[in-house]
């Protein structure tokens, strides 16, 4: 029987006994800043081709793509640095392995608490963008279990990456992949303003791939490339999951 649980309860137990409300406040605060400034601070400035003069409609195409940073970026910050300190300092998964837990517990239930988190500050999110009319689909109801899936894409996918970091300064390598991906892979503006040739490499990161997803639930544009979205999603947090469990196994129980 599997005790990944556990690993979640233990977070919660340090989670309740800290601050929680950081975890909404840093959740939404950020991405809000963003949408206010670019989504409908900029989006005044759109010529009337490109949004047929709705500053809304703009506001409308941002929202979602800061959702899918947001989920993006909890994720990934809850699997790299908290792990990473605890497998380098607290030492945690090294008393974890001498009791019945398996290592796959350990793989799993960090996952699982990292995309607890990931989801209440996504879903704090998603409601602000709802409350302010840039959500435009019924569809859109849809868009919390988008954000789970997009979170344990990048919680497993963190994970994994955490197992490669050897100093702390090596986090800063994990920002110049996420921040690229923020500014380029459609987040402030569609696919089609690349050539095609960068297309190609823009549609394949995955913050694209969960754009898409959320973008087309929450304006109710729906595409078969969302179907090709959520397998691309399942696959990177499978394969994920499956690389930062030999990854951990091969560090503590060696």
């Amino acid at each position: 029987m599997s005790s990944a649980h556990l690993i979640v309860l233990r977070h919660l137990w340090v989670l309740r006994h800290g601050r929680p409300w950081n975890l909404v406040v840093n959740g939404i605060f950020e991405p809000f800043l963003y949408l206010l400034s670019v989504g409908i601070g900029i989006g005044q400035l759109v010529d009337d081709g490109a949004t047929g003069g709705d500053i809304g409609r703009y506001a409308a195409f941002v929202a979602p793509a800061l959702l899918a940073t947001s989920a993006m970026n909890s994720a990934v910050n809850e699997t790299t640095y908290n792990v990473w300190w605890r497998v380098r300092f607290d030492k945690l998964y090294d008393a974890i392995v001498t009791t019945p837990m398996r290592m796959p517990d350990i793989a799993v239930g960090e996952i699982a608490a990292s995309v607890l988190r990931s989801t209440l500050s996504s879903t704090c999110f998603f409601l602000v963008i709802t409350a302010l009319g840039m959500v435009h689909s019924w569809w859109a109801l849809l868009a919390v279990p988008a954000a789970v899936l997009i979170a344990f894409a990048f919680s497993a996918a963190g994970l994994a990456a955490a197992t490669y970091i050897r100093d702390q300064h090596h986090h800063q390598y994990l920002q110049l992949c996420m921040l690229p991906m923020f500014l380029f892979a459609t987040t402030f503006y569609p696919l089609s303003v690349y050539p095609g040739a960068v297309q190609v490499v823009v549609a394949a990161l995955p913050l694209y791939q969960s754009i898409e997803l959320l973008r087309g639930l929450t304006t109710g544009e729906l595409g078969f490339g969302m179907v090709g979205a959520v397998a691309y999603l399942v696959a990177m947090g499978v394969g994920g999951t499956w690389l930062a469990n030999r990854r951990l196994s091969g560090m503590l129980l060696t």
